[in-house]
């Protein structure tokens, strides 16, 4: 067999020791590259996680207090439905005395129970006897049919039972929103797993696709995350 000239060989050898190189160099230069990607995402994985988690404590923590601004709001207004009930039955009794003590002409004994009358009571009152409901078939059977008539007590339940209900509402669209940030916060740790997973892979192509799959549902849960409400 001929054996090339040592001048050959030399050359050979040169092209060979510059091509391994050129191939180390650029090995270098797309695993730096990569590391700088993943040190990146690692940096914003790593922000966005901490701020998801404070949202979703906040929210949390809102959540909490309005569900018990409600039942507080809830148990004020069951009071005042009861005192409300109260005050109409003894204005009724009242009435139904009064009708007794004016059939039976008795004046002085009626008088004493108009004065007993709730001031609410005593507008519609005065009112009815205006309808002239003794002669008239087509007056209200009672003060409290009268549009005049008020329950203050029973109107003030009825506003906390309407405050009571926006207090919950709200509360539970903290709880979801506080539920959306902890699903964010899931996708931030996917993100983190892909990426450390990615740092295992010596091969280019599975290293970088890793890498790309990582970034892309980083920019999905990041824009997930800015799009919701902030405490």
């Amino acid at each position: 067999m001929n054996e090339l000239p040592e001048g050959v060989n030399l050359e050979i050898a040169h092209e060979l020791s510059k091509r391994e190189e050129t191939e180390a160099r650029e090995k270098r230069h797309w695993q730096e590259r990569v590391e700088i990607v993943e040190v990146i995402i690692l940096a914003i994985v790593a922000v966005a996680t901490a701020w998801s988690g404070y949202q979703a404590a906040r929210w949390d923590g809102r959540q909490a207090f309005l569900y018990g601004a409600s039942s507080s709001l809830h148990f004020e207004a069951e009071a005042a439905e009861t005192l409300g009930a109260e005050q109409q039955l003894q204005d009724i009794t009242t009435f139904n005395t009064w009708i007794q003590a004016y059939q039976q002409g008795d004046e002085e004994l009626a008088d004493l129970y108009v004065r007993r009358f709730s001031p609410e009571y005593r507008i519609a009152f005065d009112a009815w006897l205006e309808t002239r409901p003794f002669s008239n078939p087509a007056a209200p059977p009672g003060p409290i049919f009268m549009p005049e008539y008020r329950n203050p007590e029973a109107e003030r339940a009825a506003e906390l039972n309407e405050r009571a209900r926006s207090m919950f509402e709200a509360g539970t669209a903290a709880r979801e929103t506080g539920e959306r940030y902890v699903r964010q916060t899931v996708l931030f740790a996917t993100v983190l797993f892909l990426v450390a997973i990615a740092q295992r892979f010596r091969f280019r192509g599975v290293r970088i696709a890793a890498s790309v799959v990582a970034g892309v549902l980083m920019i999905v849960a990041l824009v997930g995350m800015v799009s919701l409400s902030r405490l």
